[in-house]
Order: C-alpha cells, then sequence, then structure tokens
C-alpha cells in the first residue's frame, strides 16, 4: 500500500550553549491511509519533536531542520512556504496537542476556535461554521453540543477538552492525524474513551493517525504498526504484533520488561525490570551505538560503530549489532 506519509532521514537540531542538541537524527516514518502507526519510547526521546518538524512548527531558532523530507501524497512539507504550509496544517494534516488546557485558548468559546478551522480552511461563513462546530462536538461525544459550544475551556473537564482537541483536529477530514500524548493527564476511564473515540473516528473519516506515547498498552491495541524511538533515533518498527511477540532490539525487550502483566505473581519479591542508566545528553551521544551503557548485550563493535537500521524479518527492521549483517 502507498504510504501517504513518507518522513525519510529526517533531522532536527537545537542550538544551546552546550551545543547542538541533535533530538531528532535520521527518522525514517511510514504511515499509510486509514492506519495508526504508534511512536513509543522514554520521555526526551524525541517524540513530540518528531511531530513538530513534520508540522514545520520547530521553534526557529533554536531549533532547526537540517535535512531530510516529509512527503504527504508526494509532496515536500518542508519546501513549502510558510503561507502555503499553514494551510496545508488542519485541512490536510492536524496535531492533537500534548495538553490541551495550554493549546485551547482560554479567552475564546470552544464553539468559536473549532469553527475559525472551517472559516479558514472551508470558506465559510460564521453562522454555517458555528454550525459545524456544534456538529463535530456531537460526533466527538460531547453532550448537549449546542450548549458547550458556549463554554470556555475552563468550564470543562480534562476529557472534554480533549475531545474538543480531537474535534479540532478532524474538522477537515485531514489525510493523517499526528496524536501526542493524547490521555497524558487524564484518569484511566478517560484514557480508554479516548482512544475508542480516536479508533472509532480513524474508521469514519479514513484519517491515518500517528499515536505518539510511552504507553505500550495504548499502542497494542489500537496501531497496525510501531517504531521504538531512542535518543533521536528509531530503534526498531514493525507490526504491532511482531514486535510485541517478538521483541529484537534491547531497549524494545527492556521496555516490555518494565511493564506490569496480568499474570505476574503478587508478593514483595516481586519487581519490574528497570533499564539501567539513563538516556544520554542528546549533546553528547556516543559516537557508536547510542544504547551500549545500557545494553545487557554489549560487546566490541557496539562501542566501535553505529548499527544502521536495517530489515531483519519482513517488515521488521532492527537498528542494531545483534542482528544487523550489512555493516559487518
Amino acid at each position: 500500500m502507498q504510504a501517504i506519509l513518507d518522513v525519510r532521514d529526517l533531522h532536527t537540531h537545537f542550538e544551546t550553549e552546550r551545543g547542538v542538541v541533535r533530538a531528532v537524527d535520521g527518522v525514517d516514518l511510514r504511515v499509510e491511509a486509514g492506519r495508526t502507526v504508534g511512536v513509543v519510547g522514554e520521555s526526551g526521546c524525541g517524540k513530540t519533536v518528531l511531530a513538530l518538524s513534520i508540522l514545520k512548527l520547530v521553534p526557529m531558532p533554536p531549533g532547526r531542520i537540517v535535512g531530510g523530507s516529509v512527503l504527504l501524497n508526494g509532496r515536500d512539507l518542508l519546501t513549502l512556504p510558510t503561507e502555503e504550509m499553514r494551510m496545508v496544517r488542519g485541512r490536510e494534516i492536524s496535531m492533537i496537542f500534548q495538553e490541551p488546557m495550554t493549546s485551547l485558548n482560554p479567552v475564546f468559546r470552544v464553539g468559536e476556535q473549532i469553527a475559525e478551522v472551517f472559516r479558514l480552511h472551508q470558506g465559510m461563513n460564521r453562522r454555517d461554521a458555528e454550525q459545524r462546530s456544534v456538529e463535530m462536538l456531537r460526533m466527538v461525544g460531547i453532550p448537549s453540543p449546542e450548549k458547550r459550544a458556549s463554554d470556555y475551556p475552563h468550564q470543562m473537564s480534562g476529557g472534554m477538552r480533549q475531545r474538543v482537541m480531537i474535534a479540532i483536529a478532524l474538522a477537515c477530514r485531514p489525510r493523517v492525524m499526528l496524536a501526542d500524548e493524547p490521555t497524558t493527564a487524564l484518569d484511566v476511564t478517560i484514557q480508554a474513551q479516548m482512544i475508542d473515540l480516536i479508533a472509532c473516528l480513524r474508521q469514519e473519516t479514513g484519517t491515518a493517525v500517528v499515536l505518539i506515547t510511552h504507553d505500550l498498552g495504548v499502542v497494542a491495541e489500537t496501531a497496525e504498526t510501531v517504531a521504538v524511538m531512542y535518543a533521536g533515533q528509531v530503534v526498531e518498527q514493525g507490526p504491532v504484533r511482531d514486535l510485541f511477540s517478538s521483541p529484537l532490539h534491547p531497549y524494545t525487550r527492556g521496555l516490555m520488561n518494565s511493564v506490569p502483566r496480568m499474570n505476574m505473581p503478587i508478593g514483595k519479591d516481586v519487581f519490574l525490570k528497570a533499564i539501567p542508566g539513563s538516556v544520554p545528553p542528546l549533546d553528547r551521544l556516543p559516537a557508536a551505538c547510542r544504547f551500549q551503557d545500557r545494553c545487557p548485550d554489549v560487546f566490541a563493535v557496539c562501542r566501535e560503530r553505529a548499527p544502521a537500521l536495517e530489515e531483519i524479518f519482513a517488515g521488521h527492521d532492527c537498528r542494531c549489532w545483534l542482528h544487523g549483517k550489512k555493516n559487518e
């Protein structure tokens, strides 16, 4: 199937007093129409910067996209002028930001904020845009949408604000939606509702979803493929079923071992296995494998040369000398 979003060798750097931070360092990501791709990893691995880079929303300075391409339907977004890119955002590709309370404008009613999308991208008059905003609130499951459209963000619960963000993101039925930690700061019940809502709306609208999260359970439930990021790079990617049943990279295995399971015994001597150490500073990355100081399987070549991301099985890629062949 042809990719609707194809990220190739993307590099995003930040200039700091300590040096250059390589937040995204050669990332490839392929998203097919109507599918969900999960992007997982620890905090600070580059997941959010990847999403902001795709939308050309990286603050410049201190950040800048220094290389690569982001192809949406074959058109490279990184080459578009500012005004043209502004029209692409929201209409062809959209984003649910991590914290709705800081993403929604506190001085405008939520109905007005949704209506603005229709007025900007579809040229609707105010009356028609307001009617469509109510329809969007109804579609995302907000009760009494006519009344709620007149509410300000602070008058809504966290779950309702997140639904408003989803309504804004899907208003123009974009081809791709980036969801950055859409369940953060929500209780477990509301988290499940948000994930179910995104999955249902994806089926209804045909929008492809890039789900950025640290929650492996969410990815296992909703995504068809998953990319695991570490220190600005994708270290493993493949079908969800294959990656969860047979993880190849030691970092992926470490993530899996740190998640509690239903069949775990209960007792004071039972502990989750944490990955030792911490992510290396992105301005002082090791010259070879970036996971070498935390890896239980490290050997000599890991400290000498950086492994490439290689296809180990059909559709299942890994960046590790345990499996790499082409760099030997």
